[in-house]
């Protein structure tokens, strides 16, 4: 009997009552999860009704196989495996594949699982009263929905009962755990919503944007508590790096922070949650198919957490051909690269660079100035901005005939202003080394610039994502690197991590066209593949001067 009741528990879990009955109300789910936003949000989303009824049907989801185990006679060992079963329907239901369902947590069905079992009555509320207490107590309605299988579990290990029935109790709780483990990893990192907290949703004061991030080094896995303790484990040795680069590539993206505190110059304020999937920077260049799934995947958890934005930064902003296939794949939300505020930096940027850079004693009319990656629009912009100051301009690109067509009208230009530089035009990388200054905006996905590449000395500004110029150059003396889109975000901003931008305050102008995208609505100026408009760099120009947007020069 019990061999034909599991498939149909399975069955009946695996039913996506509360998705449908949403759908039927014009509501998606996936952007209304109360254990994704936190129960007010939900709550706001779905309406009282509408949340009650999805709950309810879930219950019974639970509830029902278990009534009907025990009609027929089963013991309690058996309604365990049948909750078991009826369970992993909800979570995992093979024949309906919509991400919504992947991501079900299942408290209404994990109460209906505990109301069907022939608990005495004092037993069977320690698991509730656990959940109220944890929910009264923390505000977090994650914790509440975990502790009923926890308790349950509690409850049969500590209660005589047999060691079967407490086995299929610990299965449970850790079907639960292993479910609610973005949400523990949440709480841990302080960004889990919590019961009185401000909603994170958009709203006509705040805008909520993602931005997808990833680790630079290994080093970076420590700033999340949830990696943390794996720290000592690795500095003994008795976890390798390979081993945890491997680990690494079975995550999915996960939210692991926020940047708060950003109020617009026009009272608006700006929450950005922070994404990563967490492959380090060769990772993501060595397996292009895995890179481009997990932005994909990220994407979803942006729209997930009510983002209408999601950035895709450093490496991730060239995965799947600079986002055009993350936008493809995830229509429900827009994506961008970040490229028009990037170039945007640059204009903003210069002047003071090559006035900083003669009141060091520099004559600029006797400077050799070279730009890298200038068949690009914002590297060949670059070049026209600071021809009219240098001596020497060596502009280096991929396509020499067309880079020559290009410098030949420069040069047009400026003799007739009479400004024209000598200008070289090169597809050599080598040619840099006569270069007292250097300006780099590729979008080449590894360094373009190493030591051998460079003069001693000279200063070079790097506007590349991810960064043109190799850490090893830093070594070369004398020289000075400048990274390129910097920005200092207006209001009492701060990252919850630590972005490698100089302080909490400070972003990449790729996170912060993010930002203006969302505050301002206008998703038409988004950067997607390799085309970067000069009418879109205006743009995010002049408006994240409006919204007090400040470049760190």
């Amino acid at each position: 009997m019990t061999a034909l009741l599991l498939p149909l528990a399975y069955l009946v879990g695996a039913l996506p009552l509360g998705h449908l009955l949403a759908q039927r109300r014009g509501v998606d789910l996936r952007t209304a999860s109360p254990y994704t936003l936190g129960l007010e949000s939900a709550l706001k989303r779905l309406g009282f009704g509408t949340l009650l009824l999805s709950f309810l049907l879930d219950f019974l989801k639970g509830y029902l196989p278990l009534l009907l185990g025990r009609a027929l006679g089963l013991g309690l060992g058996e309604l365990l495996a049948l909750g078991v079963a009826v369970y992993l329907g909800h979570l995992y239901p093979l024949f309906f594949r919509d991400p919504w369902p992947l991501r079900a947590k299942g408290a209404g069905v994990l109460l209906g699982v505990l109301a069907g079992l022939p608990l005495p009555p004092a037993l069977g509320m320690v698991p509730v009263a656990l959940a109220l207490a944890l929910y009264a107590l923390t505000g977090y309605a994650s914790l509440a929905a975990l502790a009923l299988p926890l308790g349950l579990f509690l409850v049969l290990l500590f209660g005589g009962f047999a060691p079967s029935e407490k086995l299929l109790g610990l299965l449970l709780f850790l079907l639960a755990l292993w479910r609610y483990k973005e949400n523990l990893g949440r709480i841990l990192e302080g960004t889990e919503p919590k019961l009185g907290e401000p909603l994170p949703l958009p709203s006509e004061k705040q805008v909520v944007c993602a931005f997808l991030i990833h680790p630079l080094t290994v080093e970076d896995f420590w700033q999340s508590p949830r990696f943390r303790w794996l720290r000592p484990l690795v500095r003994l040795g008795l976890l390798k790096q390979a081993w945890m680069e491997r680990l690494a590539e079975l995550f999915r993206p996960m939210k692991v922070g926020e940047v708060r505190g950003v109020k617009t110059a026009d009272g608006r304020e700006v929450l950005c949650h922070l994404i990563s999937a967490p492959l380090l920077p060769h990772q993501i260049k060595g397996k292009p198919d895995l890179a481009v799934k997990r932005a994909i995947q990220g994407a979803r958890l942006a729209k997930e957490l009510g983002a209408t934005v999601v950035g895709l930064g450093a490496f991730w902003s060239v995965v799947g051909e600079k986002g055009l296939r993350v936008q493809e794949a995830v229509p429900g939300i827009e994506v961008t690269n970040g490229g028009a505020y990037t170039a945007g930096t640059v204009k903003a940027a210069i002047p003071n660079i090559l006035a900083h850079f003669a009141q060091s004693g520099k004559d600029l009319k006797a400077t050799t100035a070279a730009v890298v990656g200038a068949n690009g629009v914002v590297a060949f912009g670059i070049a026209r901005q600071i021809a009219p100051y240098v001596g020497k301009l060596i502009l280096v690109g991929r396509d020499l005939e067309r880079l020559s067509r290009a410098a030949e009208s420069l040069r047009r230009n400026l003799e007739r202003k009479g400004e024209a530089p000598e200008i070289l035009v090169t597809t050599d990388i080598g040619a840099i080394r006569e270069a007292d200054l250097v300006f780099t905006a590729t979008s080449d996905p590894n360094p373009v610039i190493y030591p051998e590449h460079v003069k001693p000395g000279a200063w070079i500004y790097d506007e590349g994502v991810p960064p043109d110029v190799h850490e090893r150059v830093r070594e070369v003396p004398g020289v000075r690197v400048i990274p390129g889109g910097v920005v200092r975000l207006p209001g009492q901003a701060r990252a919850t991590l630590d972005l490698h931008f100089g302080a909490p305050d400070q972003v990449p102008a790729c996170l912060a066209e993010t930002m203006i995208l969302a505050a301002e609505g206008a998703f038409d100026r988004k950067s997607l593949g390799g085309e970067v408009k000069s009418e879109n760099i205006q743009f995010f120009v002049e408006r994240a001067e409006a919204l007090g947007f400040r470049v760190v020069e």
